[in-house]
């Protein structure tokens, strides 16, 4: 709750979630729909007063409550050609990303760390155990 309070009295827009991720040293904050902007401040200036405080990298994802979506903003919605969500019969659910093939690097992060990201807030509010990264057919 205090980082939340501190990311919302710093950068003005409403954090409905933190997600601490210990094994890439960094803080995820889902931002609520249509604030990523005056989260992110002019050039930047919000979100790096933020990471000066907690002294850790800090990631934003625009929240959303439809899983597609909420997978493709985690990831990078200029570079997701398509997500398909699947219920498996056990409960949970599965997921697609189609990417272009030049793209799919730059999807994925350094040592996954994107896909990862999306993972984490996939599993976290739509039950998504698995997102599998493709290349579209050309």
């Amino acid at each position: 709750m205090g980082l939340m309070s501190i990311f919302q009295n710093t950068t003005g827009a409403t954090a409905r979630d933190c997600v601490l991720d210990i094994k890439a040293d960094r803080i995820i904050f889902v931002v609520s729909q249509g604030e990523m902007g005056l989260a992110i401040g002019k050039a930047g200036a919000n979100i790096k007063n933020v990471q000066q405080i907690v002294g850790k990298e800090i990631e934003l994802v625009e929240w959303s409550d439809d899983a597609k979506q909420l997978i493709i903003n985690a990831l990078n919605p200029k570079m997701v050609s398509d997500v398909r969500v699947v219920d498996r019969p056990n409960g949970s659910k599965t997921a697609t990303v189609v990417v272009d093939q030049r793209k799919k690097g730059a999807i994925l992060g350094k040592a996954g760390r994107n896909a990862e990201k999306a993972r984490l807030l996939a599993k976290r509010y739509f039950n998504v155990e698995n997102i599998q990264i493709v290349t579209s057919q050309q």
